[in-house]
Parts: C-alpha cells; sequence; structure tokens
C-alpha cells in the first residue's frame, strides 16, 4: 500500500478520467482498472498502454451494476491502496465484479481486497511490513502468469505494505513467497483470479512488463491500441465537446501545449487561437522562438500577450513556492479570459495537461490524495472560471506525448526539447524573485544547456536546468572579494516524470561546466550539483 492522501478533488476534475476516456470507441477489448487510491495506478494503464491494451481506470465507489454491464470489461485489475481492508469504510470492491466471469488482478491492496471478499484473511502489524525492494521466491507450483519469471532464481519486487494476507481465501493456491509475504503471489486458476502483493507496474520490479504482457495474453487481448488510435479518437472526443464553438489554448512553447494545440487544430482547425504568454519568466531568447516557430511552422493563429509586468509585479516579494504557483495560474486565467473576449467569445480554453501534472496537484480518479505541489494548469485554477477546459493529453504521460507528438509529425528536435515548466524560472529562483536574479538564472542557464549539448549530451537526459539560490556566498576572483550568489545544477533521467534519478555527469564535465559559469555570469561564485532522485526530492528545484 502507498501512503495516505487527502481528497482534494477539484471542481474542474469531477468524474476525471470517467468525463475524459469513459466513452471512448466501444471497438477495443477494454480492461478496467478500479482504483483504490494508490499514487501508481496511472502507472498500471501506462504498462497496458505499452503492450497496446485499451484500458480505463474507474475509482471503486464510482462503479455499480449497470456500469460494469454497460463497460463489459475483458479483464479487470484491482489497484493498490492506503486502506486496511479491516477498517471500518475501508474501500470494496463493487458488487458482482468476481462475478463477471472474467480474469482479474489484484495489486497489493487489490490482493489483500481479493482475499478478505472471498473469504481469506488479512492482517496488520506483526513486523510483517515492506518497504521497497523485496525478493520472491517461487513455490513449486507453475503459473502461466509467471511465464518468464524465475529463469535464475529469485525475482526483485517493490513492496510497499504494511498489512499481509494471514490466510488465502478457498480455491487459491500460493506460488510465491517474500520473507514478509508468504502469500506474495497467489491464483485460484480455475476462476482465473491472479493476486500479487508487490506493485509490478514500477520500474523496481524488473520484470513486471512481464508480467502484465502474461496477464493480458491470458485474458486474449488482440493490443489493437495505439497512438494512431488514440489520436483520432481525441479528434472525435474533441469535436464532440467543442462543437461550433471557439478555442483558445494556452501555448508555452513547449512538447505539451505544442502537440495539445496542433492535436485541436486537427480537429476543428480555425475554431481555434493560441494565446502565448509572456510572463517575464522563460529563458533566454525563448518567446521569439515559439512565436517563430508557431507562426512560420504550423500556420496556427497566434496571440503574443507580454504580459511580463503583470506577472512580475505580483509576484514582487512572494517566497512560498505554492504562492508563486497559485499567483501564476491565476493570472494565466486572467490573461486567456480576457483574450477570450478578444478572439469573438470563446467559450473553450485548452491546455496541455499531463497526468504527472494532475496527480501531483489533485486526485485524478476522486480517492484520496496527498498535494505534491500545485501545476500552474490544474491547482490554480479558480471554481468559476467562465471558461470549459479542453485537455486531450490529460491522461498521457510525457512519453506518450512524445508518441503522439511524432505521430501527429511534430518534428524530431522539437518532440526531444526537455521539460519547461509553465510557471518558468519562478520555481527555478527559490526565495523572492528579482529581476536581476532572473537575468543571472538565464544566462547560467543557457550556458549549461550549451555545455550539455556541446558534449552529445541532451538527448540522454530527461531533463536539465540550473536554478539560483536564495543564498549568496563569499568567494575571491582575481585579487579580489565577491559576495555573490550561489547556482544549483540539476539534470535527470526518467521515463514518465514520476519517478527520476539524478544524470551521472563525470567530474571533468562539471568542473568545466562550473568553471564556464562563474566567468560567463556575472554574478555567480559557486555552483553546486543536485544528485537527489525523486522520491524523495521533485525534478525541480524549489
Amino acid at each position: 500500500m502507498v501512503r495516505p492522501r487527502q481528497n482534494l478533488h477539484s471542481a474542474s476534475c469531477k468524474g476525471g478520467l470517467q468525463k475524459l476516456v469513459g466513452h471512448m470507441t466501444q471497438a477495443h477489448d477494454r480492461l478496467l482498472i478500479i482504483d483504490f487510491g494508490s499514487q501508481v495506478t496511472q502507472l498500471i494503464a501506462r504498462r497496458l498502454r505499452e503492450l497496446n491494451v485499451y484500458c480505463e481506470i474507474h475509482p471503486f465507489n464510482k462503479i455499480d451494476g449497470a456500469f460494469l454491464a454497460a463497460f463489459a470489461p475483458k479483464a479487470v485489475i484491482l489497484s493498490g491502496g492506503p486502506a486496511s481492508v479491516y477498517n471500518a469504510g475501508a474501500p470494496m470492491p463493487p458488487d458482482g465484479v468476481f462475478d463477471l466471469g472474467v480474469p482479474i488482478l489484484g495489486i497489493c491492496y487489490g490482493q489483500q481486497v481479493m482475499m478478505h471478499v472471498l473469504g481469506g484473511h488479512v492482517e496488520g502489524g506483526h513486523g510483517t511490513a515492506e518497504f521497497g525492494r523485496a525478493y520472491v521466491t517461487p513455490a513449486a507450483a507453475q503459473l502461466d502468469l509467471l511465464e518468464g519469471w524465475f529463469t535464475q532464481g529469485d525475482e526483485q519486487v517493490w513492496m510497499s505494505h504494511g498489512d499481509h494476507v494471514s490466510s488465502i481465501a478457498p480455491g487459491f493456491e500460493v506460488y510465491g513467497t517474500s520473507p514478509n509475504a508468504p502469500f506474495a503471489i497467489t491464483a485460484d486458476v480455475k476462476r482465473r483470479f491472479y493476486a500479487v502483493q508487490f506493485h509490478p507496474e514500477v520500474h523496481h520490479t524488473p520484470k513486471g512488463a512481464q508480467l502484465y504482457a502474461n496477464f493480458v495474453r491470458m485474458a486474449g487481448f488482440k493490443g489493437d491500441w495505439t497512438m494512431g488510435a488514440y489520436r483520432a479518437e481525441a479528434i472525435a472526443k474533441i469535436r464532440a465537446q467543442v462543437g461550433d464553438g471557439k478555442v483558445i489554448c494556452g501555448l508555452s512553447g513547449g512538447v505539451d501545449s505544442s502537440v495539445a494545440a496542433v492535436l485541436i487544430h486537427e480537429a476543428i482547425g480555425a475554431q481555434l487561437t493560441c494565446v502565448f504568454v509572456d510572463h517575464g519568466l522563460l529563458r533566454l531568447g525563448e518567446a521569439e522562438q515559439v512565436v517563430s516557430m508557431f507562426r512560420d511552422t504550423y500556420n496556427i493563429p497566434l496571440i503574443h500577450a507580454d504580459e511580463s509586468a503583470l506577472f512580475l509585479g505580483a509576484l514582487e516579494g512572494v517566497s512560498d513556492p505554492e504562492v508563486k504557483r497559485k499567483t501564476i495560474g491565476r493570472l494565466f486565467i486572467d490573461v486567456f479570459q480576457k483574450h477570450a473576449h478578444a478572439v469573438g467569445g470563446a467559450k473553450f480554453l485548452a491546455q496541455g495537461t499531463l497526468y504527472p501534472d494532475v496527480i501531483e496537484s489533485v486526485s485524478f480518479s476522486g480517492g484520496p490524495s496527498v498535494t505534491i505541489k500545485s501545476h500552474h494548469n490544474v491547482g490554480g485554477l479558480p471554481e468559476k472560471m467562465g471558461l470549459k477546459l479542453v485537455e486531450p493529453l490529460r491522461e498521457l504521460f510525457k512519453d506518450e506525448v512524445r508518441a503522439l507528438g511524432r505521430e501527429l509529425g511534430l518534428p524530431a528536435s522539437f518532440i526531444g526539447r526537455h521539460p519547461f515548466p509553465g510557471p518558468g524560472l519562478a520555481i527555478r529562483c527559490p526565495g523572492e524573485i528579482t529581476t536581476e536574479k532572473l537575468d543571472i538564472l538565464r544566462r547560467a542557464d543557457a550556458v549549461y544547456i550549451d555545455q550539455i549539448r556541446k558534449h552529445g549530451l541532451y538527448d540522454e537526459i530527461w531533463q536539465a536546468f540550473a536554478a539560483i539560490l536564495p543564498m549568496k556566498t563569499v568567494g575571491v576572483m582575481g585579487d579580489g572579494r565577491t559576495y555573490d550568489f550561489a547556482l544549483a545544477l540539476r539534470a535527470v533521467t526518467s521515463v514518465d516524470g514520476m519517478t527520476a534519478d539524478y544524470y551521472p555527469f563525470t567530474h571533468d564535465f562539471l568542473g568545466e561546466t562550473a568553471t564556464r559559469i562563474i566567468n560567463e555570469v556575472k554574478g555567480i561564485n559557486r555552483v553546486f550539483y543536485d544528485c537527489t532522485s525523486k522520491p524523495p526530492g521533485t525534478i525541480e528545484l524549489e
């Protein structure tokens, strides 16, 4: 089980995934993921998409018999979650799910609740918790779900549970054990019910993808859901939502908002106008690059809104990162509303919101969720903003957005750009924001990225940036004393942005880069490298 999360489900997200993808085409075999509140439920969907399997996530308390009949899943997965099955009010599977006659896979809390409902027992405490890497030993019996497992002995998995199954339900057998989970893998083969205590969806379970591949193969999925299919279905959904209305798209120039803009333009053409908001928090030369690219390459109507004075004025004296994000989010909406009137009464606001943005801001499924940080295009939205949201990428991860961009014909050099946050340099400037610090940061970041490109490392790195720290240190340059800012460099590798590790630059690279920055950027006399993973840190440094 993963850590508990508060219910911060905003009005703009109500119905979340059900509204967004609940009515996609029935042409695909459909897998239902029942969400019990795990932070990594969406990773299950990610693994299935990699197998070209169409799936939807729905919260446990929004599913009834009528829903199950209409959805007609070919298989079901029960997610993990923070609850204990023996507590009053614990989340339970919907009535009738075990009578569907389809394969069911329970994961972590999903295993525990399966055992609890079907006649087994779950207990807490007694020193049997497992968090992090563990190793599962196979039982004597063979299981199709585990094809390709245990070829060289025990298998590494990722555990995150405090409770444990103390006795399995009638009809189940044990197929794998770990030191603190004697029923790590169980199954009732006759009914095609399978359950694991670990999380196969995370990268720390190296053969987790193989387990999912085995499960969907056993369930008879054709694997016919592709990014081309997603493109066609998303276009149809955009047309159905927008009708003949006008849409403005908040364009940052990053991959996410650009893919969203091109997709929406393909759907509704001249009904779309992009609004590029220059909030004074962009990187060196970025505003000119974005305006030129969209006006010259994509031929999409574009408004260049220079609102730097508005944003920087509102951020003056603000140090708290959450207040920064909320302020920027509010001002973005104000600007979008102003331009919605200017283009003839646009009723829709399009954004490049991704799932990692949502899961760190609010609960996507309506379940309990801890807010990690508010994203400007999620947490900053007012309850009544006067514009209806169009967010065609909301259930996608970054790598899936890049795949969609390739499907739409965007240049590879553009699709491979590192992510850049909507709040821009505001969150790479911890503490109070000043024009002096922003100017220093722009120049230092440009040198850092130039170094990465010069050494041929750009495409190996998920995201790299510099952050100016809220501190000055004493230094010596020539024969004189300096008292200047310190700079932190950050570079991470990642697959989906949900977890990340620092990039292992050589000491020669770091030394050369620090020397260049200090020599070329006035105002910096000390450089640090951040080697924190996510978790415990976040990718951005704020």
